[in-house]
C-alpha cells in the first residue's frame, strides 16, 4: 500500500515541468508579421531611425523616453517605466491606458499570443539594431 502514494508523488513531480511551460512558444516569424502594425510609425534593425514614433532597437531593458533625438510626451518621459516583457505586454494592449497622455495613437494588440510573438521579434535586436 505504501507504493501507491510514492508513485503518485513521482507522477506529480514529473508533471510539474509540463504544467510550468507556457501555453505556446513565441514565434519570431509571426512576430515579424505582427510588427507590420507598428511599421508605419516605428523602425527596428540596423539603420533604424525615429519616425512618428521612436526606433525600437534594444527596447526590452530600456527606460521609457530614452531614445536620443525623439520628442516624447511629458507623460511618457515621466512614466518611470522600464520596458520588460510584462510591461510591454500590458502597454501594447492599450497604450493610452498604461501611459495616459502618451502621443501614441494605436488601438492596441489584444491577443496574448500575438504580443508574445511581437516581443520575441523585438527582443532579437540589440540597442544598435544588430540581431542577437
Amino acid at each position: 500500500m505504501r507504493a501507491a502514494p510514492l508513485s503518485l508523488l513521482a507522477l506529480a513531480l514529473l508533471a510539474m515541468p509540463l504544467a510550468a511551460r507556457p501555453a505556446a512558444a513565441q514565434d519570431v516569424e509571426a512576430g515579424q508579421r505582427a510588427f507590420n502594425k507598428c511599421r508605419a510609425c516605428h523602425q527596428i534593425g540596423e539603420g533604424a531611425r525615429n519616425l512618428v514614433g521612436p526606433e525600437l532597437n534594444g527596447l526590452i531593458g530600456r527606460h521609457s523616453g530614452a531614445v536620443v533625438g525623439y520628442s516624447y510626451s511629458s507623460a511618457n518621459k515621466a512614466s518611470g517605466l522600464t520596458w520588460d516583457e510584462a510591461t510591454f505586454a500590458d502597454y501594447i494592449k492599450d497604450p493610452k491606458a498604461k501611459i495616459p497622455g502618451t502621443k501614441m495613437i494605436f488601438a492596441g494588440i489584444k491577443s496574448d499570443k500575438e504580443i508574445a510573438d511581437l516581443t520575441a521579434f523585438l527582443k532579437q535586436f540589440d540597442k544598435d539594431g544588430k540581431k542577437l
